[in-house]
């Protein structure tokens, strides 16, 4: 796919804004997100107190590639390749012993929810920033998650540093991924389908 003009802007602008910890309002693979730098804390706290979120509800991260999903897990398990591999719909995996993320986003008993984004702009503003990148639904923690552009609270949108001008128009019922752990064990749980 040949990037446009505008499509490059709203990317190096988002970039710019992650790398300076700010937090963005970015169209996903699955809903709106708010999205920070998952290695920056302060950032991560900005994206809890933008959303009124309790910081011990960890939030879900985004990757572009096999290989910088491995750079952020202890030990990705056999099975989490065929998931990602065989998946028809965005999949988050909950992986055991997170490693080089903020502290703040990795769960209590160290482990992360993780996304191998397939989403173009997803991906290239994880490779752009060249770190993870948070994503959690565009709304105050408690209402619910926005279905289009339109359906984002206004708080959400004066609350981040940054609202990508892309994809607003788009009104295909997104839905937010399914939600597999996988312990190390080989223990398997479907958090969410």
């Amino acid at each position: 796919m040949k990037l446009t003009e505008d499509y490059k802007t709203e990317l190096q602008k988002a970039v710019e804004v992650l790398k300076n910890g700010g937090i963005i309002l970015y169209p996903t693979d699955t809903i709106w997100g708010i999205g920070c730098d998952a290695s920056n804390a302060d950032a991560v706290e900005k994206v809890y107190h933008l959303k009124q979120r309790s910081d011990t509800k960890s939030m879900i991260v985004l990757v572009d590639t096999d290989a910088r999903l491995e750079r952020h897990v202890q030990e990705v398990p056999e099975m989490a390749w065929d998931i990602i591999d065989l998946s028809d719909k965005p999949t988050t995996i909950i992986y055991d012993q997170a490693k080089d993320l903020a502290k703040n986003v990795i769960a209590e008993d160290g482990s992360i929810g993780i996304r191998v984004t397939k989403d173009q702009f997803c991906q290239q503003l994880v490779k752009g920033l060249g770190k993870p990148i948070i994503s959690t639904s565009a709304n105050i923690s408690g209402n619910k998650s926005p279905q289009s552009f339109k359906d984002i609270e206004t708080a959400i949108l004066n609350g981040v540093d940054y609202v990508v001008n892309l994809r607003q128009n788009e009104q295909n019922n997104p839905q937010p991924s399914t939600i597999i752990k996988l312990s190390n064990s080989g223990v398997v749980q479907i958090i969410r389908k």
